[in-house]
């Protein structure tokens, strides 16, 4: 059977990395879906790939709008009957001079609402050992966060569950009640912990199905990466360029035989480095929740 995959957020850095990656790692007769959600840029991705094999395709996605990742998903069902690799991989930036209260609405609408709609529209769509990957980061981990506020992401029992929570948390980043909650100034810490709280509940949902058939949902931490995005925030000195972060991420995404404990789990892919408090994250090794 043809794969077929697809990336989020897949014009620039690591996303188009992963683009590449897979378009030269593929076969011909597999179909790599490139997308973005600015059709100047899609096209000029897709025009800049090198050593291709597989067939890509350019397609205009705004997964902050949950209508669209309805329709894209059922356009690729009614195309191939399914799909075989998701990169969850958009990111909508923020500086350190932004305001959290101005920028927190398109940021969730993105960032974690994006992401909990992708998960609804393609993890149906999986195929027998096909990928579901969120990228996330190592401070998607409960110990990112104040202890008073773990209760909020805890015995969630549905993706609506996590929205909830998360645009509590995006009403009081607005109001500027989140400092008096405990919530941290670095808004990109929620987020991210949301992020893997989605793929937690929908791989509980999943899991033993999902473990006979082969299929792996995860959330993934890729470790530093020298971009943009990140050049604001950190010290990124000897930090890795995007397309050496990609490989080890395209690795697992084609990886037969997974490890079973990756399921539904954070897992650091990269160098090792310092987790969210200090402790040494290992390349290969499961990010604590708790």
């Amino acid at each position: 059977m043809n794969r077929i995959a697809l990336i989020t957020g897949a014009t620039r850095n690591l996303g188009f990395s992963l683009a590449e990656g897979l378009a030269q790692r593929l076969q011909p007769t597999d179909t790599v879906y490139l997308t973005g959600r600015d059709a100047s840029r899609v096209a000029e991705s897709v025009h800049r790939l090198s050593n291709a094999r597989a067939d890509v395709r350019g397609e205009v996605l705004d997964v902050a709008e949950p209508h669209a990742v309805e329709r894209f998903a059922d356009l690729v069902a009614s195309r191939h009957g399914g799909v075989d690799i998701v990169f969850s991989n958009h990111y909508t930036r923020v500086q350190p001079d932004d305001d959290p209260r101005a920028v927190i609405d398109h940021y969730v609408e993105a960032n974690n609402l994006g992401t909990t709609h992708v998960l609804r529209s393609f993890a149906p769509l999986l195929r027998d050992g096909g990928r579901l990957l969120v990228v996330a980061s190592r401070a998607g981990s409960l110990r990112a966060l104040a202890p008073a506020l773990h209760a909020r992401f805890e015995n969630l029992q549905s993706l609506e569950d996590v929205d909830r929570v998360i645009c509590s948390w995006r009403d009081a980043v607005r109001s500027g009640r989140a400092p008096g909650q405990a919530w941290p100034a670095w808004i990109n810490i929620p987020s991210k912990i949301g992020q893997v709280a989605a793929v937690r509940v929908l791989a509980g949902q999943r899991r033993a199905d999902d473990l006979r058939r082969g299929i792996l949902i995860a959330s993934i931490s890729p470790g530093l990466i020298d971009t943009g995005a990140s050049r604001a925030w950190l010290d990124l000195t000897g930090a890795p360029q995007p397309d050496e972060v990609a490989g080890p991420l395209l690795d697992l995404a084609l990886d037969g035989s997974p490890h079973e404990s990756f399921y539904g789990e954070l897992v650091h892919v990269g160098r090792e480095e310092p987790g969210p408090l200090g402790s040494v994250v290992a390349s290969g090794s499961i990010v604590p929740w708790r």
